[in-house]
């Protein structure tokens, strides 16, 4: 197996993350050269990717207080759905981890991994980012009470929204409304206002919007 081949720009981005992320960005990254010694570190969008046969297998991110992982891939997001019943939350993505404890097993990260990588070597990897058919324009849905009132809580966040373009307020809008349990809903409220307070549209990762 040979030695992973470490990206000096990764290194210090975790460097310069919060205390509590650098363990978590560390270990996800160690796992990661386990998994797939293969693997290659790069930077998109002032992140950490990791790149493998020409495909992005997974990203990372340490924020103010919690970290996120996020596997990329339509066959792996849809394998985890089936391994993990839930109610809409997306399985192929690690939004809140505040310590190490939140992530899952090693094991099961690890397994993750390699089934992540083997979508690629069989050639059915299909990027979130794959041209969609265009829709007929929809109109705008109602904003949930809720959720209006949460951003009436935040002023900036509410300034951001009312400045979106209708699509935009639309994908926020459907990922709460398609919340099945009132503390999925509750949840998705508090990220979203965090992140449109940050300017964040939505699908800001896969800058779609």
């Amino acid at each position: 197996m040979r030695a992973p081949v470490r990206n000096p720009k990764i290194d210090e981005y975790i460097a310069k993350s919060q205390p509590f992320a650098r363990p978590i960005l560390t270990h996800v990254r160690d796992l990661l050269h386990q998994a797939c010694p293969e693997v290659e570190e790069t930077m998109k969008w002032s992140q950490p990717f990791f790149i493998y046969q020409g495909c992005i297998l997974c990203n990372m991110a340490g924020f103010k207080a919690h970290c996120s992982f996020h596997f990329w891939g339509k066959e792996i997001s849809a394998a985890l759905g089936q391994v993990k019943a839930t109610d809409g939350e997306n399985l192929a993505s690690f939004g809140r981890i505040a310590t190490l404890a939140d992530l899952p097993p090693d094991e099961q990260m690890l397994s993750w991994m390699r089934q992540a990588a083997a979508f690629i070597d069989s050639g059915q990897y299909t990027s979130p980012m794959a041209a969609r058919p265009k829709k007929a324009r929809e109109e705008l849905a109602e904003l949930p009470p809720s959720f209006a009132a949460a951003l009436q809580k935040n002023k900036k966040a509410s300034k951001v929204f009312e400045a979106f373009s209708p699509s935009c307020k639309r994908e926020y809008i459907e990922w709460v409304t398609e919340a099945k349990r009132p503390e999925t809903r509750d949840k998705r409220i508090a990220t979203a206002v965090e992140w449109i307070a940050e300017g964040k549209q939505r699908n800001w990762k896969y800058q779609s919007c």
